[in-house]
């Protein structure tokens, strides 16, 4: 039997959601029968709109798709304006403010305390710059990723921009892709780097040469079946497929209809394309595309140009993979690479960017998948006084490990699945380990990735160190807590962290990174990087080696962050929530 999703989709799905969606703006709120509120808001999901979680009830978060993460210019600005007039709420967030923009492990920006009636005006101003959120959620073609500098960076194997937007221009909006059995993520990358995280997707395409006609071609291999949620990572499966950049667009067109004809629609745990990978394999999956999708014959795999990865490996021989930084482009200027702490920036700052991206580049921003922004097209003589702003002094282009390594999901604040609080909290993690912590000689990349639930959104299992939201309970008290997880990464040999501690109290955390730290400084053999290390020693021995212990850290989030309608609100009661509001951010009347 279909799920509810299913049916629900069945009924209303795609493009004409906006219709629909439009209408219950107009009318408010409470135009939305409540008996049909999970079947509406699963739809609204395809316009990019998640309703947030119990006590916030009439508010929104908005997702802005920016194809792999370029914000062209006049972008920014616009985001930065939507974000200042229709995403303040009626709750401060103690270290952000009331206003902010958060850039996303998927290359694309979300906004939250939207609310319905504004959403026309909202999707006028994004659209009057070519902005959409069409297809940022939903059972579709996600924001499609890449390496964030594709174009710039002087050391692409492949070309790979033209092709990502052109994918985009393709199949977003496409009736024939617009209701897959679940969630459909894309990654394209050309660069030596791996920034596209190609391993950890449904579809990717990655560099690769082949002889064709007795001729060096450039083009993709394409991998199949990658993601990280539900406690069931899987890396992308090689399906032994090539494509030149002009077949890319046709051949992935194809294997989103082969999901589309024989995913799971009667179990959505079961949806996504990794599970029908799992049961068919690379060989009969093969087949089925060329028999059945696709009308030329499909050339194998040519030369993988994987093995010079070095995006989040961690590996010596890496370097700094992750963009930031200051950087010649193939062109002779610059980019400038910008740490964003967590991935979140206030409004005013993002003003700034855009003002910053203006006077000394293009104009244009770029996303990465660490969360973090980058500023492209820099003249040489212009890099000084770029350097110089304020701006650069909070979002640095050269942060402290602890600071660049961060990456958190949005956690408690605004989501129904989280656990725990996350955003707030890493922020405090990083800052009293760059303060309290030396790491050891010759480590210069270190990632912790803190994930408020399994659905891994803070890409949890390719950190150093994985860190996932649970409850325990600590002096007879209920806690937060977090699952601590070691030497996951991509690159050359990707790998997942293995999970070798489990409900470690929020507060005790630190102090077992710090004692970790300290353990493997004394037992590491060499200038081995930490993920080796991790790799040459058991579970049972790593879990000795993390020591959760009280320090001088103060967590003010350890009690009820899942149960107060905010976080940070002055009063934790569910009964304190001004939800639901009106147009006007006014609360509604309860029903007699």
């Amino acid at each position: 039997m279909p799920t509810d999703v299913e049916n629900w989709k069945s009924e209303v799905y795609g493009n004409e959601i906006r219709e629909h969606l439009l209408e219950f703006a107009e009318k408010g709120w409470d135009s939305i029968p409540e008996d049909e509120h999970d079947a509406w808001f699963e739809r609204f999901k395809w316009w990019g709109l998640y309703h947030q979680r119990n006590g916030q009830e009439s508010y929104f978060m908005m997702r802005i798709g920016t194809p792999n993460g370029v914000l062209t210019p006049g972008q920014t600005e616009v985001v930065a304006e939507v974000a200042d007039e229709y995403a303040r709420g009626p709750a401060d967030n103690p270290i952000f403010g009331d206003g902010y923009v958060d850039w996303t492990t998927r290359q694309s920006i979300q906004l939250h305390w939207i609310k319905l009636e504004d959403i026309p005006e909202i999707f006028d101003k994004l659209e009057s710059v070519g902005l959409s959120t069409q297809q940022a959620c939903g059972d579709s073609w996600r924001n499609i990723v890449g390496c964030p500098v594709a174009g710039k960076d002087k050391h692409e194997h492949v070309e790979a921009l033209p092709v990502a937007m052109e994918l985009n221009e393709e199949y977003k909006g496409n009736d024939d892709h617009s209701n897959l059995p679940r969630k459909w993520k894309v990654s394209i990358t050309g660069c030596r780097e791996g920034c596209g995280q190609g391993d950890i997707n449904d579809l990717a395409l990655e560099p690769a040469t082949k002889e064709i006609d007795g001729e060096e071609v450039k083009g993709f291999n394409i991998r199949v079946g990658g993601g990280l949620s539900r406690n069931e990572p899987r890396l992308a499966r090689d399906i032994d497929v090539f494509v030149t950049p002009e077949q890319a667009s046709e051949v992935s067109g194809a294997i989103s209809a082969l999901f589309r004809d024989n995913g799971d629609r009667e179990n959505r745990y079961n949806a996504r394309i990794k599970f029908l990978m799992d049961e068919w394999g690379p060989e009969k999956f093969r087949n089925v595309l060329q028999e059945e999708y696709v009308d030329y014959e499909l050339k194998t795999a040519g030369e993988d140009l994987r093995s010079e990865y070095s995006y989040n490996s961690g590996y010596a021989n890496g370097g700094h993979s992750d963009h930031v930084g200051i950087h010649e482009q193939a062109d002779g200027n610059y980019y400038v690479g910008l740490d964003v702490l967590v991935g979140r920036m206030g409004v005013d700052d993002t003003k700034e960017l855009a003002r910053l991206a203006d006077e000394y580049g293009s104009g244009e921003i770029r996303i990465t998948q660490r969360q973090n922004v980058i500023v492209t097209d820099v003249p040489e003589e212009k890099l000084d006084a770029l350097k110089q702003e304020d701006l650069l002094e909070h979002y640095s282009p050269d942060p402290h490990p602890f600071m660049r390594g961060s990456v958190a999901c949005t956690g408690t604040e605004f989501c129904s699945l989280s656990i725990v609080e996350t955003k707030n909290r890493q922020v405090r993690y990083a800052r009293w380990l760059k303060e309290n912590v030396d790491l050891p000689d010759g480590v210069e990349d270190f990632h912790i990735h803190l994930s408020g639930c399994t659905a891994s959104c803070a890409q949890p299992q390719i950190a150093d160190v994985s860190l996932r939201g649970m409850k325990t309970r600590k002096d007879g008290e209920p806690v937060e807590a977090l699952d601590i997880g070691l030497g996951g990464g991509l690159g050359e040999n990707p790998h997942f962290a293995d999970w070798v501690a489990q409900r470690i109290p929020v507060d005790e955390v630190p102090g077992a990174i710090k004692n970790l730290l300290a353990n493997f400084e004394e037992q590491r053999e060499g200038g081995e990087t930490f993920r080796e290390f991790v790799e040459r020693t058991d579970e049972e021995s790593l879990a000795d080696l993390i020591e959760p212990e009280e320090t001088s850290y103060d967590d003010p989030m350890m009690h009820n962050t899942k149960m107060t309608w905010y976080p940070y609100a002055d009063d934790d009661s569910m009964d304190a929530s001004p939800a639901p509001t009106d147009g006007e951010g006014n609360t509604l009347p309860a029903d007699d």
